[in-house]
C-alpha cells in the first residue's frame, strides 16, 4: 500500500524503538540495526521524501540540514578527527532498502575505496 508507513516514519513516531542520537524539529538520527562500521548512525528528515530523486529544490535547506546535523554527530560520536563518511543510497540498485530518505554517517574504520 503506497500511503503506508516506512519503517523509519515508524520510529520518528515513536512507533518501534531505536538508539535515538538526536532529535530535532527537522530530524531523527539512530543507530543503524545492521551497522556496516563502528559507527553506522542514520540521519532521517521528519519529511517522507522516498528517496533523493524525490528531492526538490524547496528541499535544499533540509538537506543541508541533514549534512550540518551530521558534522555533529560525527563530533560527538569521536569521529570527525580521523574521517567518516556519508552516503545517500538512491534506489534498489544503490542499495537503497526504506523508501525513505536518510544519510548514513559511518566510521570508527579505515573506509576502502571504491566503496561499493
Amino acid at each position: 500500500m503506497a500511503d503506508e508507513k516506512t519503517l523509519f516514519q515508524r520510529i520518528i513516531d515513536e512507533e518501534i524503538p531505536a538508539d535515538i542520537v538526536h532529535e530535532d524539529e527537522r530530524c531523527v538520527a539512530f543507530r543503524d540495526n545492521n551497522p556496516q562500521a563502528p559507527v553506522h548512525l542514520l540521519v532521517v528528515p521528519r519529511e517522507p521524501i522516498p528517496s533523493l530523486e524525490a528531492v526538490s529544490e524547496d528541499d535544499a535547506p533540509l538537506v543541508g540540514h541533514l549534512f550540518v546535523v551530521a558534522r555533529r554527530l560525527a563530533e560527538q560520536e569521536g569521529i570527525a578527527e580521523d574521517g567518516y563518511r556519508t552516503v545517500f543510497n538512491c534506489g534498489g540498485a544503490a542499495g537503497q532498502t526504506v523508501d525513505h530518505l536518510h544519510l548514513h554517517l559511518l566510521g570508527g574504520r579505515t573506509m576502502s575505496w571504491p566503496p561499493g
